[in-house]
Order: C-alpha cells, then sequence, then structure tokens
C-alpha cells in the first residue's frame, strides 16, 4: 500500500469513527427509549413479526420465508444505498449505527410483502398486480406519512415514483429468486422418482 492509499484510508476510518460516535451521542439525545419515536419504530419492528408468527401459513413457511427473506435482503440494500447517498434519511432509528431503517428492512417491509405473497398464492391471484398494489401504498402512502411526522425524509430530489419502482423492484427480484429455488426444488425431486 503506498503513502497516499495509506493516508486516505486513515482518513475515512477517522471520519467513519467520528460518525459512528455523534450518531450514537445524537440517538442518545433525540431517539433512545425515552422518545416517541423509538416507540414507534419499534412497533414497526415488533408488529409485524408478531403478526407473522401468528398468521403465517405454518405448511408453506420455508416458502413464504425464503420470499420474506429476498425482499429483506434485497430491500435493506436498496434502503441502505439511498440512505448513505442521502437520497433519503432516517432521522430516528431503533439501532442508531445503520444508516437505513431497521424497523422497516427487517420487519415491516418483509413481513408485508409476504402477506401479499402468501394471499396470492393461496387464492391464486395475480401477485403483481398486488405487488403493485403493496408498492403504491408504501411509496405514495405510507412513506408521505412518515414525512409528515418527521421519521423520514427525501433529498437531492428523489421522488416517490422512485422509491415505488425500487419496491416494485425488490418485490419482482424477490418472486423470481424464489420461483427459480421451487424450480429448482421441483427438478430435483423429479430427478429423484
Amino acid at each position: 500500500m503506498n503513502e497516499t492509499q495509506y493516508n486516505m484510508l486513515s482518513k475515512l476510518k477517522e471520519i467513519q469513527g467520528e460518525q459512528t460516535d455523534t450518531w450514537i451521542d445524537y440517538w442518545q439525545q433525540f431517539s433512545d427509549l425515552g422518545s416517541w419515536q423509538f416507540w414507534v419504530m419499534a412497533a414497526f419492528f415488533l408488529l409485524p413479526l408478531l403478526s407473522l408468527f401468528l398468521f403465517l401459513d405454518k405448511k408453506n413457511a420455508l416458502l413464504f420465508g425464503f420470499y420474506g427473506y429476498n425482499v429483506h435482503v434485497f430491500f435493506t440494500y436498496a434502503d441502505a444505498i439511498g440512505a448513505n447517498m442521502l437520497k433519503w434519511f432516517y432521522p430516528y432509528k431503533l439501532y442508531p449505527l445503520l444508516a437505513s431503517s431497521i424497523s422497516l428492512d427487517v420487519s415491516l417491509v418483509p413481513v408485508s410483502f409476504m402477506f401479499v405473497y402468501q394471499w396470492t398464492y393461496r387464492h391464486r391471484n395475480n401477485y403483481y398486480l398486488y405487488l403493485i398494489l403493496l408498492s403504491a401504498v408504501f411509496a405514495f402512502v405510507f412513506k408521505p406519512l412518515l414525512l409528515s411526522v418527521g421519521l423520514f425524509s427525501l433529498n437531492k430530489g428523489t421522488s416517490y415514483i422512485q422509491l415505488f419502482v425500487i419496491y416494485i423492484a425488490v418485490g419482482m427480484i424477490a418472486k423470481w429468486i424464489t420461483n427459480l429455488f421451487v424450480y429448482f426444488e421441483k427438478g430435483k425431486s423429479r430427478n429423484t422418482q
């Protein structure tokens, strides 16, 4: 490693350390257990997980769980990239060391998508139609509501339409990956018979 690279990495580590300390200080002052915002974010985290425990189709839990995990992974990536690029921002967090919202990325969004997938699977309805409807609710109703109460902000010209497209893309990728693995599983069972 040359000296220029070493100096730049040292500067980045210092900035990252300062940023981490600042987020922890901010969280302790404005977003800890004593704030109503913390408890809203806690509810966004805990209530969907409780509803998942109560209402998940246990017979197909692996299928829906795999799909939900895909939503979680891809939505977390998209949310973290957007938050790190300051396209959007979460001023109140359940956990201060992540740029994105763990309440949305880990629980609320994946569980909501899982229930839509479960419902369309059981009733043989068009998944893509309901994906568009759910994405519209998140992008054009839920996010503006979060914005109005100060739990979310949009920056750098980011629009709700861009958020809508992200939700749809995440839902489509999750479904296609799930379909691919279901196809592999069915192919394996046909080959072993």
